[in-house]
Parts: structure tokens; C-alpha cells; sequence
């Protein structure tokens, strides 16, 4: 007979109430059972000391004649310090399913095609800013040349009546 340490519900409709009980593998989740050996109170805070009540020497008793707890019954077992629970290792738990790693390269896509029309959109509009600022300047290019220095060789009208060597004064009229 294979022996099972298991939660039997009990309590009302979206008020659960478990017994932990010790029964035969094959008997229904809330039927005949062998044994209860404690008592399980979900709706209570995680630190009471009433959520769960075990009692630990029979747990040893079942645990010692070949009784297989279930995982949430083990996780109270190790808590109590009855028998040690080991850790699961299950490298694939956090990943992504198929379906969801397409969504996610088609928003990133999405994403990528949203950043270069941005990106185009700023720099047309560079280019729009840089053309109205060259239409609202005047022509700044010829004025820039002959305001800042003459180029080699051409003479500036004062200049050249010196090199002339003609008089700086005028005669006055009279």
C-alpha cells in the first residue's frame, strides 16, 4: 500500500481549511484517510503560529514506514525541521515561451523602425531650420569677404594716394 502525506480541504466555499493527513495514495484528495497529523490555515498571516500545527513525532513515524509528502506538505515538513526539502533547480523557469519571444522581436522591430523615422524626421528638420535661417540672412558670404580684408594686391582708395605720392591735404577752395 503505497502511503501519501497530503492537505485534505476542508472549510467553506473561499474559506479553505486543510488537515494534513496520512492516507493511501489511491483514496480521493478529501476522503478516507489514515491519519491527521496537523492542521493548515491559509488565510491566516505567514509569521502566526497557527497557520500551520504539525505534529512532528508522527510525521517522523509516517515519514520512517515509507509515507511520500507532497511538495506543499514537504515545504512544512523542512519549515519544522522534520525533513529537509531539496533545492529544485529548473534552468528554463524564467524563460520565454515561443509565441512571447516573437512579440518581443516584433516590438523591438517596431521599436528600432520608430527610432530611425524619428530620427529622419529631426533631421529634416535641421535641414528646414538651416535653409530658412540661409533665406532670412542676407547674402552674408560676399559681405563677410570685403568687410574683413582686402584681398592681396588691391588697394584700399587711401592707400593708393599715398603710394601716388600725392599730397594727403587737399588745397582748400576758396
Amino acid at each position: 500500500m503505497a502511503l501519501s502525506m497530503r492537505l485534505s480541504r476542508g472549510g467553506s466555499k473561499k474559506r479553505p481549511y486543510y488537515r494534513i493527513v496520512v492516507a493511501d495514495a489511491r483514496s480521493p484528495r478529501d476522503g478516507r484517510f489514515i491519519e491527521k497529523i496537523g492542521t493548515y490555515n491559509p488565510l491566516l498571516a505567514k509569521d502566526s503560529p497557527e497557520r500551520v500545527k504539525l505534529d512532528a513525532d508522527r510525521a517522523k513515524h509516517w515519514l520512517g514506514v515509507g509515507a511520500q509528502p507532497t511538495d506543499r506538505v514537504l515545504r512544512f515538513l523542512d519549515a519544522a525541521g522534520v525533513k529537509e526539502r531539496p533545492a529544485r533547480n529548473n534552468p528554463k523557469k524564467g524563460e520565454l515561451g515561443e509565441k512571447a519571444k516573437e512579440r518581443l522581436e516584433e516590438r523591438a522591430e517596431k521599436l528600432k523602425a520608430a527610432e530611425e523615422a524619428k530620427a529622419e524626421a529631426e533631421a529634416e528638420t535641421v535641414e528646414v531650420v538651416a535653409e530658412a535661417v540661409e533665406e532670412a540672412t542676407p547674402d552674408a558670404t560676399n559681405e563677410g569677404v570685403s568687410a574683413e580684408a582686402p584681398a592681396e594686391g588691391a588697394e584700399t582708395p587711401g592707400e593708393g594716394a599715398e603710394a601716388t605720392g600725392a599730397s594727403a591735404e587737399a588745397p582748400a577752395e576758396g
